[in-house]
């Protein structure tokens, strides 16, 4: 599995990008909201990977975040009826924070707005995203008064990358909730997901 690509970026477009790793250049196919965080063509970049394997070809698709191939991957995963394709389409049309928001409110008209999406396909990522969604994005949906706080925020992209991993929403929440309780210092979504899979994996 190709996790993540570090190199030089040779050319981009909204769609894709390509990039020179040791002199090997990797096509990877990109959202819009990726495409908008890239350097300059000749710039060192990072670019975390999604492999998706066909009988007919191995595509790469690359996210700029792991907020971003976290929710790739639930769309890919957890929704009949979208493939890697449409979950780019979803990433293209809306940030990861307003998607879940649309999500955790039932908002079918907003999703149904991302180009090639549809209605019965809107409904259809509420229905079965919905529960995984849930409690990681409720503070989301709080009035501007009850923004999230940076570890809020940190917490919810942990739970996300558990669940795109396969843990169940709830053990992931309170997992990632124990290990922030235990820590003064503010923790990285990626120090989290980290710290939270050595105690899951501990049975604690």
């Amino acid at each position: 599995m190709i996790t993540f690509l570090h190199g030089r970026l040779t050319s981009s477009l909204p769609t894709q990008a390509i990039v020179d790793v040791g002199g090997v250049g990797y096509e990877v196919f990109i959202p819009l909201s990726s495409y908008d965080k890239l350097p300059e063509p000749g710039a060192a970049v990072q670019i975390l990977t999604h492999l998706h394997v066909r009988e007919d070809a191995q595509i790469l698709y690359g996210f700029m975040t792991a907020a971003e191939r976290d929710l790739f991957r639930l769309l890919v995963n957890h929704v009949s009826g979208i493939g890697p394709k449409l979950a780019l389409a979803v990433l293209s049309g809306m940030s990861v924070s307003y998607f879940k928001t649309a999500v955790v409110n039932s908002d079918v008209a907003s999703l149904s707005k991302i180009s090639g999406l549809g209605k019965k396909t809107a409904e259809r990522i509420v229905l079965e995203l919905k529960d995984k969604l849930g409690v990681a994005a409720a503070w989301e949906v709080a009035s501007g008064a009850h923004a999230p706080t940076p570890e809020q925020e940190q917490a919810n992209e942990a739970v996300l990358a558990l669940i795109a991993l396969g843990y169940k929403q709830v053990d992931a929440h309170k997992a990632v909730r124990e290990v922030q309780q235990g820590k003064t210092a503010a923790l990285t979504a990626e120090d989290l997901v980290r710290l939270t899979l050595q105690r899951l994996a501990a049975g604690r």
